[in-house]
């Protein structure tokens, strides 16, 4: 949406007041150099109300294998419905939205293919597994009123049980379920944090609550000579064995089962990260678990955290709307600001914390912390 001018406080309360008024909106949109803004604003609002209605066409083409279907080329309308088994005119109105939305480009034959960005989603390591998992998510926000409210069950509770406590996560089902999902949203966050911090130096990473190694095995194909060792609950661990097995990476990897919630953390390890681990708890749960990270480092050794961050008094469009809704839904954790992080690194006895902004904040950002 357009920015207001720089202005002073009195003349700004002044502009959004006739802002908000319909007689000055029709104005507006008459007079050739007000027309552009007029038109920009009021697209940019449209675009906002119309938003859940784009994620579920999104949701529909993923769940329908459109997308998949319309890799090998351009499809007839009645062919993209008979696969999907929906009737030809409703497919025809998916179809038009998504093209409408850029997913998809229309032929002049009336065929419907892949656009670029229909294509990249594919392309996206775990996207359209979030995207089918969106719907605990939608299902959270039918009443957003009431999830701000708070006090009743949500669907996403429920989906990550382990953030409750570790026999939350006990049933091996329930476990596979959200493991899966954690393993392949972790692939950009592993490349993007890989990108920005340097881990040549250690010979030992230990990764806290790192589900069933998906950061771990990335760091192990980057550093061949690093030793990895893996901490998180017994009945997600019996998961990551079969990962390290597929990769190759078994013997260099130590698993150590226990809930940083009850147990000590390992020792041992020049480097302890923390992958979108923090945002998942509470701010009590946080200090604690910081405590015991910089208990169980050497001095000398470094802590990493990666996860999306909030943009404080410059509010993030992904952090500050998807990821702070989502987390709110989840019932225990909240998106913080960097300087918040920085804060309670502090006070665990952390010093040289440094910030590094990721280049695509809807993925992640990383803060260092040197143990003295």
């Amino acid at each position: 949406m357009t920015a207001l001018p720089a202005v002073r406080p009195v003349r700004r309360d002044w502009l959004l007041r006739l802002a908000a008024s319909r007689r000055f909106q029709a104005w507006a949109a008459r007079i050739p150099g007000l027309r552009w803004l007029a038109r920009a604003e009021g697209a940019a609002v449209f675009d906002i109300v119309a938003g859940f209605v784009n994620a579920q066409v999104l949701r529909a083409l993923v769940e329908l294998r459109v997308l998949h279907l319309l890799q090998d080329g351009p499809c007839s309308v009645q062919k993209v419905a008979a696969a999907a088994a929906v009737p030809p005119e409703r497919m025809q109105i998916l179809l038009q939205a998504g093209a409408a939305l850029g997913l998809l480009k229309r032929r002049r034959d009336g065929r419907f293919g892949l656009s670029l960005r229909g294509a990249s989603i594919l392309g996206v390591p775990g996207l359209s597994e979030m995207i089918l998992h969106h719907r605990a998510l939608y299902a959270d926000l039918a009443d957003p009123v009431a999830l701000l409210r708070g006090g009743q069950s949500t669907e996403l509770a429920q989906f990550w049980p382990y953030v409750f406590d570790g026999a939350g996560a006990a049933d091996p089902q329930v476990t596979a379920r959200y493991s899966n999902l954690m393993a392949q949203s972790q692939v950009l966050v592993a490349e993007d944090t890989l990108a920005i911090i340097d881990l040549s130096g250690a010979t030992r990473v230990l990764d806290v609550g790192g589900g069933t190694g998906a950061f771990l095995a990335a760091v192990g194909v980057a550093y061949p000579k690093l030793h990895l060792d893996l901490f998180d609950l017994p009945v997600v661990l019996a998961g990551a064995d079969r990962h390290f097995a597929q990769t190759g990476l078994s013997g260099r990897v130590t698993l150590h089962p226990g809930s940083f919630r009850d147990d000590a953390l390992p020792v041992g390890a020049e480097v302890i990260s923390l992958v979108r681990v923090l945002y998942d708890h509470d701010d009590s749960t946080v200090a604690a678990l910081l405590a015991a990270t910089y208990a169980a480092l050497p001095s000398g050794g470094r802590l990493v955290i990666s996860e999306p961050m909030s943009g404080g008094a410059k509010p993030d469009r992904a952090t500050d709307v998807y990821f702070a809704m989502y987390t709110m839904a989840m019932q225990t954790g909240r998106t913080r600001t960097p300087s918040e992080i920085g804060g309670i690194l502090a006070a665990a006895g952390y010093v040289n914390i440094c910030i590094n902004y990721g280049f695509r904040s809807f993925v992640t950002s990383v803060i260092t912390a040197d143990r003295p």
